[in-house]
């Protein structure tokens, strides 16, 4: 129907096709069109039978693009506990099964063995987090970078806009593939050599080996690994592989407001393929009304993979931008007048970056809001309040959510109250979410979270603007306060459970919003959980880990079942604490 005699790229992508700026293989093939290329999809193709999905396109003029998707395809697949999935949201219907572990490693392997001459591209989260020496919580092993595993000839870690439009354009310059290895945001490898590298900042890693030997090598990677992510003007990283050398090239700078909006006015479809006809695609149904309004978080939460994969700084959108997508939403056939969600991966650090830019280039901090918040970080939400009002004049907006969670401690940050008045009063579906996490400082400060008291804090300043909200309004219930709390983090004891039921029991909260931790590739807890030690104290620190410690720990969420009642009470006579009991089980505990 195109008329096309070749492509210049395959993308395949282990989530099903949905043309919507939400979705990473949508927007990296959407910017390959956009510089005048040919691309041909192949959503979750069949890795089990005779490959024919992996031929079906032919062979690209350039290269093979490979995603795993929207997530990891082991957390994707598999349950903190390592049970396997009954569902999968990125497949229509809903139905599991349709990728295989490893997605990107499987993909790329087979095209290697039909097509070991045509370069392959790796990018995605599942790509960009594995991008060196990493633990893997579902093998529990230490695995080496996904390159060496899946033969792939380049990796582009977190968002690739700016690393994929200088590949094409190398290679439309005529370079041979496999001499483009100085873009910055990618990975290659190479052939080790005795001669000093080429990069004058560049810095060595522990090698691989030494990491499956030495855990406390692993933890001190991590560190630096962390670091050089989340600086404005980072060095290279290499690190030996028997007789290869895996290179990290430093991240771009943060695209512009202006950047960004090219991104996200390109031509979208903002539906699922048609070959999907009226199958339902979960994760779909969840975004499909919603607006990313920027990138990146400085939260810097330890189990948390955003600033990994995104980056610390923010890109924000411009207020235009965002308005004329709100029209698009609008205009869709099934829109009833409600926006999901004027959100990113944390809601309100929308055009919040540092005062002086001068002090974050030589910034090391993995987050700009903890232990305190800089001094330096502009935390105006005014822009944000602008923009809200701005979608809400739209012709057919009735309400816009914030269905993202907010940082409740940079929130705080304004005065007056006024950006929590306006969420609060006009923005919140019934159910304002954010995430304390637990209520043990100690806990909070392997999180990288603050401290309970600010939560506590919060609440108060929630319930006076609800208040507020009801004495004004003619209509409409009272909207409830959603805290998230994570079991069995790293730090986290038995007794910091059995104080977090009693301290959100005071609190009147019946737990919903609950997880327990899972480990995933590059990120602070992971490390800690591997190895025994917080990696930038190199102090031991510990963790629940058998499925005893991690059921232990996670009962505490649900004290209020009746079926935990006897085993908690037991629980707590043995850590000696009588005074739990009585707060958890009221006046009816008599010591027996």
């Amino acid at each position: 129907m195109r008329h096309w005699s070749e492509v210049d790229v395959v993308l395949f992508s282990g989530d099903a096709y949905i043309d919507h700026p939400s979705f990473g293989p949508a927007v990296v093939s959407r910017l390959l069109e956009s510089l005048g290329l040919n691309v041909a999809l192949v959503p979750q193709p069949d890795w089990r039978g005779d490959h024919r999905d992996f031929t079906k396109m032919g062979r690209p003029k350039l290269f093979f693009a490979i995603s795993a998707g929207s997530m990891d395809s082991m957390v994707n697949h598999y349950t903190a506990g390592k049970r396997l999935r009954s569902d999968d949201a990125y497949t229509a219907g809903g139905l599991a099964g349709a990728r295989p572990d490893y997605a990107t490693t499987v993909y790329s392997n087979i095209l290697k063995t039909l097509y070991p001459d045509v370069p392959i591209v790796i990018g995605g989260i599942e790509a960009s987090l594995r991008r060196l020496t990493h633990y893997d919580y579902w093998s529990d092993r230490v695995k080496p970078s996904i390159l060496i595993d899946s033969r792939a000839d380049l990796l582009i870690y977190g968002m690739g806009e700016k690393p994929l439009t200088q590949l094409i354009e190398a290679l439309r310059g005529g370079r041979p593939f496999s001499s483009i290895t100085d873009i910055k945001q990618t990975v290659f490898v190479r052939n080790k050599t005795q001669e000093e590298p080429e990069h004058p900042e560049a810095l060595y890693l522990h090698s691989h080996e030494r990491c499956l030997k030495d855990k406390r090598a692993q933890a001190e990677n991590f560190r630096h690994i962390e670091q050089e992510s989340n600086k404005m003007q980072a060095k290279t990283l290499i690190q030996t592989y028997g007789d290869k050398e895996v290179v990290v090239n430093p991240p771009f700078p943060p695209l512009s407001s202006e950047e960004l909006d090219r991104v996200y006015a390109l031509p979208f479809t903002r539906l699922p393929h048609p070959k999907y006809k009226d199958k339902t695609i979960p994760a779909y149904e969840m975004i499909k009304h919603s607006i990313t309004l920027h990138r990146g978080c400085f939260g810097g939460c330890s189990f948390c993979t955003i600033s990994a994969h995104q980056g610390k700084f923010v890109s924000s959108r411009s207020q235009e931008s965002v308005v004329e997508e709100v029209k698009k939403v609008v205009d869709m056939e099934d829109f009833k007048g409600y926006l999901s969600d004027l959100g990113g991966p944390s809601a309100n650090m929308y055009r919040m970056q540092g005062n002086d830019l001068s002090i974050c280039q030589t910034c090391k901090r993995p987050s700009c809001i903890f232990p305190s918040v800089c001094n330096n970080l502009n935390t105006d939400h005014q822009p944000l309040i602008d923009l809200y009002r701005a979608v809400d004049r739209i012709p057919g907006i009735k309400k816009s959510f914030i269905g993202s969670g907010i940082r409740y401690d940079l929130a705080m940050q304004d005065r007056s109250n006024a950006y929590l008045e306006e969420v609060i009063h006009h923005h919140v579906s019934g159910r304002l979410k954010v995430a304390p996490e637990h209520v043990s400082n100690t806990v909070l400060r392997h999180m990288r979270k603050p401290k309970f008291e600010q939560f506590e804090a919060f609440k108060q300043l929630f319930d006076q603007l609800e208040d507020k909200r009801l004495s004004n309004a003619s209509k409409g219930g009272r909207q409830q306060l959603i805290p998230y709390f994570i079991s069995s983090h790293p730090g986290s004891t038995e007794l910091d459970m059995a104080e977090l039921a009693a301290e959100t029991k005071r609190l009147h909260f019946k737990l919903e919003q609950v997880q327990d931790f899972t480990p995933t590739p590059m990120t602070l807890a992971t490390e800690a959980y591997y190895t025994g030690l917080d990696p930038y104290t190199l102090q031991p620190i510990y963790t629940a880990k058998s499925p005893e410690e991690k059921l232990d720990q996670r009962a505490y969420f649900f004290w209020y079942d009746p079926k935990n009642k006897e085993r908690l009470k037991r629980k707590l006579q043995r850590l000696n604490r009588p005074d739990l009991i009585q707060k958890l089980f009221g006046n009816g505990y008599n010591g027996r």
